[in-house]
């Protein structure tokens, strides 16, 4: 099992280039199930959960091929399974997006259901709920979603609460369906305006997507489309958060800082230098950084994505921060590690407080998920001596070669093998 090792208290000096978003990539490689003809994607970041989602559309009958470092092509002429098997859906929650343009193109769908998850509970009941609005015929069974429908008719459907995942599925198979569809209470993120542009790239009319209601209008069949994935703005946030806490300069290119207004004026609030250059992000860093108070909340709040790299920049600010986590309800485990390092932490429920400014060291931690392999490794770039980061394959499902953009501004940081 890999590892990181990481030499702290080296400044950061250099450009870095963001890759494109994961997240909005995924979606965009689900919809590629929804056409006969050929989907051609730019700017798509090559991390693990790529690579599963590849393995995923292969078994449902997709020829994915990728070009370079960033492009893909997706066809799925015809569909040879309808089933998204458990050894892949346990691995990436991402893998219930196949349900909605299954659904949609063939009229059948039996998709795992993707289990427990480390940061707390991530139900799909709003997806199933969307589509049987949808008129599907949906039963859980034997640990999978069975879905089948002639055709899907258009409908109202109001989400109970925010979801991605649910507006996501829920646009992809309206595209198909007979009729209008008006979803309620939709998520307003960034990837759900990119995903709906690709869709509309298609053939399909989808109106409203970044508002709270987006209205469908189903179509007989989509076509092929090239796209161009957005770029990931938590991977933004995080180098911007490296830069913050070290004595660095660091300009990122190829980001897009009006998707996150929110966390950069947190971190503005904090003592962070950000400055916007035509539409890159130059980040200097020093030693005058405040304790702020941080609650996580939907998009255009301050990301959940970003809660565990918020509390290693807070380690080492000057004060007491509270972080109030609202989206789930255990993704406070990075706290312990940082806590190995030498934060001064406490964890009480949905918050916690963070007292600086502390003097990290170097420690063998372990990474629990996704964003808490991300803190350890901004804890690593200022603690004193080496640090090593365990399961780091949590850091490789959502960050591309992020030891190879950090080495080339400096950081000392190798991959142990």
């Amino acid at each position: 099992m890999d590892k990181l090792k990481i030499t702290g208290g080296v400044p950061l000096r250099g450009q870095v280039r963001i890759s494109g978003a994961k997240n909005s990539a995924l979606a965009a490689m689900a919809a590629s199930l929804l056409s006969s003809e050929e989907l051609f994607l730019e700017n798509v970041p090559m991390v693990n959960d790529i690579l599963t989602t590849r393995r995923l559309l292969k078994e449902l009958g997709a020829d994915v091929e990728f070009e370079g470092r960033s492009s893909a092509r997706l066809k799925v002429s015809r569909i040879a399974s309808h089933e998204a098997p458990y050894e892949l859906v346990k691995t990436m929650r991402a893998s219930v997006l196949v349900l909605g343009p299954l659904l949609a193109r063939t009229g059948k769908a039996r998709v795992s259901l993707p289990g427990g998850c480390a940061i707390g509970a991530r139900p799909i009941d709003l997806h199933i709920k969307g589509l049987e609005k949808l008129g599907a015929t949906i039963r859980t069974e034997y640990g999978y979603v069975e879905a089948t429908a002639r055709r899907l008719k258009g409908a109202n459907v109001a989400f109970d609460k925010i979801t991605v995942g649910g507006t996501e599925n829920l646009m992809m198979a309206a595209a198909l369906a007979e009729g209008q569809t008006t979803l309620m209470n939709s998520a307003l993120e960034p990837e759900i305006t990119d995903l709906a542009e690709l869709l509309n790239k298609m053939g399909a009319r989808v109106t409203g997507a970044g508002t709270s209601t987006i209205t469908i209008e189903g179509v007989e069949a989509l076509h092929g489309a090239s796209h161009s994935i957005i770029p990931d703005r938590i991977e933004t946030g995080t180098f911007i958060a490296a830069g913050a806490m070290t004595d660095s300069d660091l300009e990122l290119t190829a980001c897009n800082p009006g998707h996150l207004t929110s966390v950069i004026a947190k971190m503005r609030e904090a003592g962070a230098n950000i400055e916007e250059l035509s539409g890159n992000l130059r980040v200097r860093g020093g030693r005058s950084l405040r304790s702020t108070d941080v609650s996580t909340h939907e998009y255009p709040g301050f990301a959940t994505d970003m809660q565990a790299q918020y509390m290693a920049l807070m380690t080492q600010a000057s004060g007491i921060a509270l972080i109030t986590e609202n989206i789930f309800e255990n993704r406070f485990m990075h706290a312990s590690e940082l806590i190995r390092m030498g934060a001064n932490i406490r964890v009480d429920g949905s918050r916690a407080v963070v007292a600086g400014k502390s003097r990290l060291t170097g420690a063998r931690v372990i990474a629990s998920d996704l964003r808490a392999s991300a803190s350890l490794v901004l804890a690593g770039l200022v603690a004193e001596g080496e640090t090593i980061i365990d399961r780091i394959y949590h850091l490789d499902r959502g960050y591309e070669r992020i030891e190879d953009k950090l080495r080339s501004v400096g950081a000392q940081i190798e991959r142990l093998k």
